[in-house]
Formats: C-alpha cells, sequence, structure tokens
C-alpha cells in the first residue's frame, strides 16, 4: 500500500483532498479483503497504542474502531467519561496528557462539544481522529458512507445523493455533504424546515421539503435518524406526523420510476425514517455500510500511524 495522507490528524473532512480520500479507499480495499479472511488480523499497527476517549455515548462507531483496532494487532485502551475524572471537574487537556503519559500515540475520540478534537491536536502531542465532535463533524462516517456507494455504484462521481432528516443537529449530514461533494457527486437534503440549517444554502446543496420529490431525484437516499436527545425544543408535532411526511415505506419505494439505493449511518429507529422491509430490503446497503466501517477505520488509523514523526 504505496502513499501517504497529507494530513497528520482526522478531524474533519474539511481537512482532506481528493488525494487523501481516494488513498483511503485503495487502503480499505486491501483491508476488506483481510476482514474476510479466515485469519483477520494483520500486524500493522503491533507497536502503536491508541485510546479511545468516548463523552458521549456510543455503541456502534466505539465497537467498529475497537474491532479495527483490534484487526490491525494494536494495543487499545477504552475510556468512558461518565466513569471518570472528567465527572470530577478534570478538564479534557488534563484527562488527555495523563493518558499520554502512559505513552499513547493515537487518540479516537468523540465528545458533545464542535471543535473539540481540533482543539486537542492542536494542544497534545499525539495524532486525533474525530468519533464525532457535537453536531459538527463525524468523518470517517462520512468516508464509510461514500465508499459504500463507490462499492455499490461503481463510482460517486455524477451521483445524486439525497440526505434525509435531522440535518440540524446532524455532524454525518455536514461530513457526507463535504465528503460527497469533493469526490463530485451532487447533493440535496430533504426534511421540515425547522430541521434544515439556515447556512445550508451556502454550501451548494439543493434543498426539497418534499420527500417524493427528492426520491425521484436521487439515486442513493440516505436516511438519518431523528436525533430527539439534542433536540432541546419540538421541531415537529409528532413522530407520528413525521414518520407520514418524511418515512420511507415498501409502498412508497415500489411506486417510484427508478430503483434506489437506501443508506442509514444507524442506529436506525425502525417504523420512523424508514420501515423493516425498507431497511431489510435488497435495496438497503445498511449491513454493508457496517462492515465497511471497520474497513475504512482500519485505513484511516494505518495510514495515520505511517505519518508520525
Amino acid at each position: 500500500m504505496e502513499g501517504k495522507l497529507s494530513v497528520k490528524n482526522l478531524t474533519g473532512i474539511q481537512d482532506l483532498t481528493v488525494d487523501d480520500i481516494n488513498l483511503i479507499f485503495t487502503t480499505a480495499d486491501t483491508f476488506k479483503d483481510v476482514i474476510n479472511r479466515p485469519i483477520k488480523k494483520v500486524p500493522s499497527l503491533r507497536d502503536v497504542t491508541i485510546a479511545n476517549l468516548f463523552f458521549e455515548n456510543s455503541t456502534r462507531t466505539r465497537l467498529s474502531f475497537e474491532l479495527a483496532q483490534k484487526r490491525l494487532s494494536a494495543d487499545v485502551i477504552s475510556f468512558s467519561a461518565s466513569s471518570s475524572s472528567v465527572s470530577k471537574g478534570e478538564t479534557l487537556i488534563d484527562t488527555v496528557n495523563n493518558i499520554l503519559a502512559m505513552k499513547v500515540d493515537m487518540i479516537v475520540m468523540r465528545h458533545p462539544n464542535a471543535g473539540a478534537a481540533l482543539f486537542l491536536s492542536q494542544n497534545v502531542k499525539a495524532q486525533i481522529i474525530n468519533a464525532g465532535d457535537g453536531a459538527h463533524e463525524h468523518p470517517t462516517q462520512a468516508l464509510l458512507d461514500a465508499y459504500s456507494i463507490r462499492e455499490k455504484l461503481g463510482k460517486v462521481k455524477g451521483k445524486r445523493v439525497v440526505i434525509v432528516g435531522d440535518i440540524l443537529h446532524s455532524r454525518v449530514a455536514l461530513s457526507n455533504i463535504f465528503c460527497l461533494q469533493k469526490l463530485g457527486a451532487e447533493v440535496m437534503v430533504c426534511g421540515p424546515t425547522t430541521l434544515i440549517p439556515k447556512y445550508i444554502n451556502a454550501l451548494g446543496v439543493r434543498v426539497e421539503h418534499d420527500l417524493r420529490k427528492a426520491l425521484e431525484w436521487c439515486d442513493i437516499a440516505n436516511m438519518l435518524r431523528i436525533q430527539l436527545e439534542r433536540q432541546d425544543i419540538k421541531y415537529f408535532p409528532s413522530l407520528r406526523e413525521y414518520t407520514m411526511m418524511y418515512g420511507i415505506n415498501k409502498a412508497l419505494l415500489n411506486s417510484l420510476k427508478k430503483r434506489i439505493t437506501i443508506m442509514h449511518p444507524g442506529p436506525v429507529n425502525r417504523g420512523v425514517e424508514i420501515t423493516s422491509d425498507v431497511a431489510d430490503s435488497d435495496q438497503s446497503i445498511i449491513l454493508d455500510q457496517v462492515e465497511n466501517g471497520v474497513a475504512i477505520r482500519m485505513a484511516v488509523m494505518y495510514l495515520l500511524a505511517g505519518q508520525k514523526g
């Protein structure tokens, strides 16, 4: 695997070049072969120690990173903020520096505050991977989503992707927009007016409030979860009404003039944004996204480890 990334940390998609993204994809292709072998481990990061710092709840992303780290033979320590000294008032930098004193090389961090990963990368001597910072970015999710589109449709360039749902609170939406546009896709967002951020037009994406029109336009629909835990006020009357307006069921899918591909970053609220018969259909690549997430995260950590020094 030849090539080097232009960055030493992965704090956001905006920092990556198209060459960086393509290098991550070709490296992930190799690792995807590895994780489908009977012996799924490679010694690529045998001497690298990685700390997973999750200051916010996470199941899928944390497990995906941990599995990727084990597949690369890295030494891993995992840290949950709720059971740590952070709850006693310790600052982020003090927490991280105490961990770094244990000779940690790389930190994977999820944090509720936007910009936390960038702040950390400027203040500590370790490589930082952003596993989600508030409603800002989630770069590895965007990479695995674009990689999954490339795998399913052959390329990302020229494809039409609609992101449906809670755009306002979604770091997945923002990272996806940045990544897809860099790779030459057309992007639309669709949802109730209250869940579309005011700045969206500045990003050069289309806005559509009619789900059927959006689905007729797109090749791929990426369905986002309604993030009730981030909503401090009511943005729509009820989940039932949201589902009637912006949920996809099999009847709607079958009534479209063409076959489209359905994606979801998870966790899926079945019966809200998509019904089970859509999530489990042959048009859905949700489980492919999960598998690809491990390969993409292996690629990111492997390539960043090669940048050390």
